[in-house]
């Protein structure tokens, strides 16, 4: 054998010993896939959150998610917060366009606010990296039913599944089912909507005392003076994810909220 041919034997040899630890390092890889699974698991399969392969590298997110809040002495629908609180929350229902979502979260920060987004199910099927966002920026995160449906119009088995199966999502996602529950298409609850809420692990529903009406899209001024002029220490302020005209509203508002001496805090902060 010639030495060309040696040398051509040599380098074959180390590109398939290459390919071979290639092949077993993607095999390892595969193993430890975080990819989001969109179909449910029977709800008495449910499990915490997803653990990493040894030796993969974990998330390190900013702020943990939290757990259901539980706020001794108020009821059980929390529709405004202690009125002798210089604070406000502004709670986002959470769907759209996760560019806008994203810009209103980058708002909120530069203004020094931190928000409650109650995420719509299907949403963050779509948009999964949405959940951590909200997380990482300091906000909060809760369930907004899995389609929006009228949950209140819905049998219980129905309704107790637009519950649950949101919850299996932001427990997939985070580690948590969420701060809050807020019902859709609605501003109250209803007893059987209450009851089985805090079946599927929530102590609260979370309504509102002012809605700012923006999902009409009715211009980032009139979103502004809504907020503003309707706003008072320790309200829960209904707002929407989605919508150009409530990300060019919230910096007004928050310096509106500002020269009346209000901070917006989370809802959580808000009550306890």
């Amino acid at each position: 054998m010639t030495s060309l041919d040696r040398r051509s034997v040599l380098r074959a040899a180390a590109s398939a010993a290459a390919v071979g630890a290639l092949a077993s390092g993607c095999a390892r890889a595969g193993t430890g896939s975080s990819a989001v699974r969109v179909t449910d698991p029977p709800h008495s399969e449910r499990a915490g959150p997803p653990t990493s392969s040894p030796g993969a590298a974990s998330p390190s997110p900013v702020h943990a998610a939290r757990p259901p809040t539980r706020a001794p002495g108020l009821p059980v629908e929390i529709e405004h917060g202690p009125r002798d609180r210089q604070a406000v929350a502004l709670t986002f229902h959470g769907r759209g366009d996760p560019k806008l979502a994203t810009a209103l979260l980058g708002e909120a920060e530069r203004g020094g606010a931190k928000v409650t987004v109650l995420a719509i199910g299907d949403w963050l099927d779509e948009h999964p990296a949405m959940a951590r966002r909200i997380l990482d920026g300091g906000h909060e995160l809760g369930n907004h039913t899995m389609h929006h449906r009228n949950i209140c119009a819905l049998p219980a088995d129905a309704a107790y599944a637009e519950i649950t199966q949101c919850a299996d999502r932001l427990r997939r996602l985070t580690g948590s089912i969420g701060s809050w529950f807020r019902p859709s298409q609605t501003q109250r609850s209803t007893t059987l909507v209450t009851r089985l809420a805090r079946k599927a692990g929530y102590p609260h529903i979370l309504s509102y005392d002012l809605d700012s009406l923006d999902a009409d899209d009715p211009g980032a001024p009139a979103v502004r003076r809504t907020v503003v002029d309707g706003v008072e220490p320790g309200s829960v302020v209904s707002l929407h994810l989605g919508h150009a005209g409530t990300v060019a509203a919230l910096p007004p508002i928050l310096d509106g909220l500002r020269r009346r001496g209000l901070r917006a805090v989370t809802t959580t902060e808000l009550v306890t």
